[in-house]
């Protein structure tokens, strides 16, 4: 399994000294090799002009040493400081007389240095960030922003917190991020990977020797993840792969269930049934024949089917009520394996006390995962590693927290899915995830492999669709083809 794994930035300073010691090496050769992977990101621009802009700490020294090596290659550089008159310490300070002995100057940084480059290379401040930007800084990171100039920054966004990912008044926003030793949590997810750009990682040569001693926070997963589902017996049948239950289809509403219901065919499922309003079979079942339509014996349906997928256009009214109690009841008594979404996640907000759960995937939003943890939408964004692992917790469940860099939580590990784009931002999307999700567990996925297999499907056919026709106007129906090219993929 290809994976990358995450830490907290405290983890990272807590461990990479002594990770250095152990590779036979000391922190200003870490230095030194930390303004090498940066140059290598730098020599891709083919720039004539650069500038470094540094502040006084490590992050600084790092742009000292890279500046010097594009010194060295014969191109032109600049190097600003938000506070030149600042004495720098350790390795930072010996960067520095490094840079000045090669002939190099350090100036104030001025808006006519930010013109004349072609590229600028951010150093200002690092991952020891925990409080909101001084105005010096803010105003610096506020220029860089403004003058629409690539930006390459040195481990992490200045301004962007490391484990949360959130800008601490302002950030700048990179074209590309080198993040050395350990990824940090916070540059996957949200606005930190929004900030980050691309995100590019080196070990800086310590990297067996750090996460031997290193405690992980997380891991960062794509479709290269994963291994796909085992080929099918010659002898199987359409009871061997599955029996996916789909509940959900109020009255207005019966295209969300309808999404579900086809992609869990679509994903594999042997054979799936809906549950539904009854004025919401015929929409449902136009022009997909192989949809089991229905709006009575929920029960029966239930002793039916191998597992269940609920919410998708459920809606909260009396019907939904009683649709929700019913199938949360057998679920609950039986054990059996549940995956739920939209409203059913507001239903289940409400009455959360009411049901143990167990075998059980959550896929809310951040506006659900709010109502599901009685916060705001904001306090979720804010720190989603937190509240995902919280809402794992509260209810016993595997958490799917989606948005850019969607969490799958269990409650003891996290898992980042880093494939996805902004064209999977449209209504109906996640109807889709819930049906592949379902689907994955009817095939005899763990509730855990489902969760995630079925993330990393989903964000990766958004990705394929989006580099065949765009971002703009894919629908989530766009998307049943390529999962189906993607689940029959074993590697």
């Amino acid at each position: 399994m290809l994976n990358k794994t995450l830490f907290t930035a405290q983890q990272v300073r807590d461990n990479e000294a002594l990770a250095a010691k152990n590779s036979h090496c000391d922190l200003f050769t870490l230095m030194q090799r930390a303004g090498e992977a940066v140059y290598k990101q730098w020599q891709l621009f083919d720039a004539q002009h650069t500038l470094v802009i540094v502040g006084h700490g490590n992050n600084a020294g790092d742009g000292y040493v890279v500046a010097r090596l594009i010194m060295q290659s014969g191109k032109k550089v600049t190097v600003c400081a938000a506070e030149p008159e600042k004495t720098l310490k350790g390795d930072a300070a010996k960067a520095q007389q490094l840079w000045i002995e090669a002939g190099g100057v350090v100036s104030h940084f001025t808006k006519d240095a930010l013109n004349e480059c072609d590229i600028v290379i951010d150093a200002l401040l690092g991952t020891g960030l925990n409080s909101a930007v001084r105005d010096n800084f803010a105003n610096i990171i506020n220029a860089v922003n403004n003058s629409g100039k690539p930006v390459i920054s040195i481990d992490i966004p200045s301004g962007i917190e490391a484990n949360t990912g959130q800008p601490l008044g302002c950030a700048v926003q990179a074209t590309s991020t080198v993040t050395f030793v350990g990824i940090k949590q916070g540059l996957t997810t949200t606005a930190g990977k929004q900030y980050s750009g691309k995100l590019v990682f080196d070990d800086l040569a310590i990297g067996d020797a750090f996460t031997c001693i290193a405690q992980s926070s997380g891991t960062l997963i794509n479709i290269n993840s994963f291994k796909g589902i085992a080929t099918r017996a010659i002898n199987s049948h359409k009871g061997s792969h599955g029996k996916l239950l789909c509940v959900g289809g109020n009255q207005g509403t019966a295209g969300a269930i309808r999404l579900s219901s086809e992609a869990a065919l679509r994903t594999g499922a042997g054979m799936v049934r809906v549950y539904t309003h009854e004025s919401s079979i015929t929409p449902i079942s136009i022009g997909r024949p192989e949809l089991m339509v229905s709006s009575n014996n929920l029960h029966q349906a239930l002793e039916w089917a191998s597992c269940v997928v609920i919410g998708p256009g459920l809606g909260q009214d009396e019907w939904a009520q009683q649709t929700f109690d019913e199938v949360m009841q057998y679920c609950q008594n039986n054990k059996m394996p549940l995956v739920i979404d939209a409203d059913a996640l507001n239903l289940l907000a409400k009455q959360a006390s009411s049901y143990v759960l167990e075998q059980c995937v959550l896929t809310p939003h951040p506006g659900e995962a709010s109502r599901l943890l009685s916060v705001s939408t904001s306090d979720i964004e804010s720190d989603r590693f937190n509240y995902a692992r919280l809402c794992a917790k509260r209810y016993n469940a595997t958490c799917v927290l989606k948005g850019a860099g969607t969490l799958i939580d269990n409650a003891q590990h996290t898992w980042v899915c880093e494939d996805g784009n902004p064209a999977l931002a449209v209504g109906g999307s996640g109807d889709v995830l819930t049906g592949i999700i379902g689907a994955l567990l009817a095939q005899g996925l763990t509730i855990d492999e489902a969760a995630r297999y079925g993330v990393t499907l989903h964000a990766k056919a958004g990705d394929i669709a989006s580099e065949r026709d765009g971002q703009r106007g894919m629908l989530p129906s766009d998307l049943f083809a390529i999962v189906r090219e993607l689940v029959n993929k074993v590697t």
